[in-house]
């Protein structure tokens, strides 16, 4: 395999660059590497005091003991180059996503703690699921969030743990509603209201299936000024009346979010589906601007890790 030197040249060049690039910025959960290196197919993110180490599965053969020698390697010079301890470099394997994949348990139970992202607060935990609880690549379009937020009523859907209603709420939104099918990740949001100091009877949390809170919503005739919407590409959750495809039900989505949203607002479309292509339709009917190239973070070199719209009433 690959001689580590690349590796951990490139490794210790972005942590240079990047320690003091997010001491700059006040955050605390930042992506050191983003498979910079073909041969070492790696997402490694630091969590305050520790290692997130995710390996692709790029198809590869390798001879067991060959391939636990390379990993042993790789882990050895992360540890070396970053100063992190072993214990706090959890390492996982990621293949490619299949339905809800990415909210699976993972079989360990992991410790929850707490980062900091522009004067915000968050649990987060390395162990127990594929994901973190911290999406890193929308922290850019949080942060948009919360600094339009004041006044304003936000609506977060497919809210996952909350964290844009996070940035409303503390950003001066006038109320907010946090909708997901997760009774896990809404007692994760609920968490970190708590952890933000805000206020419950103003910050709804609710547990439904999107499509019918839409038209439930709709039916209630709620106005919000400012929706965020971040769907995942696939889900078959039992939970759900259909299977959510996003391709294919995006414009379904859209329109029940433009129908609550007030003739000024803005809504923020985001998902994370390589090959997907935003419906003519949905362009012809709104205001349709791509800020993907905003919106994705300085500190990722995929800038295809999502797609992200900001859309509007004609």
């Amino acid at each position: 395999m690959s001689d580590i030197t690349a590796f951990a040249n490139r490794l210790g060049k972005n942590a240079k660059h990047y320690l003091k690039w997010a001491r700059r910025h006040n955050i605390e959960a930042w992506r050191l590497y983003d498979r910079d290196i073909p041969q070492f197919p790696f997402a490694i993110d630091v969590y305050g005091g520790q290692i997130h180490l995710q390996e692709y599965d790029t198809g590869w053969l390798m001879q067991p003991e060959e391939y636990e020698a390379w990993l042993s390697e790789v882990l050895e010079a992360v540890a070396f180059i970053t100063g992190f301890a072993p214990a706090d470099i959890h390492l996982k394997r990621r293949e490619r996503q299949k339905g809800t994949q990415q909210y699976e348990k993972t079989g360990k139970a992991g410790a929850d703690f707490i980062v900091h992202e522009h004067g915000r607060r968050f649990w987060v935990n390395l162990e127990k699921y594929l994901d973190t609880g911290l999406f890193l690549d929308h922290r850019n379009t949080r942060q948009r969030v919360g600094e339009m937020a004041a006044g304003k009523r936000f609506l977060n859907l497919f809210a996952y743990t909350g964290s844009f209603s996070v940035y409303a709420a503390t950003g001066g939104a006038a109320a907010s509603e946090t909708v997901d099918l997760s009774n896990t990740y809404l007692d994760w949001a609920r968490r970190n209201f708590e952890l933000n100091g805000i206020d419950e009877a103003r910050h709804q949390i609710v547990r439904a299936d999107v499509f019918q809170y839409l038209q439930a919503a709709a039916q209630a005739g709620k106005p919000f000024d400012l929706i965020v919407m971040d769907p995942p590409s696939f889900s078959n959750s039992k939970k759900m009346l259909d299977i959510l495809d996003i391709q294919r039900d995006h414009q379904k989505l859209i329109d029940g979010a433009m129908a609550l949203l007030a003739s000024d607002g803005l809504l923020f479309f985001s998902n994370n589906l390589r090959s997907f292509a935003l419906d003519e339709a949905v362009a012809q009917k709104y205001a349709v601007k791509e800020i993907s190239k905003q919106s994705v973070p300085e500190d990722f070199r995929n800038k295809k890790i999502h797609q992200c719209w900001e859309i509007r009433h004609r």
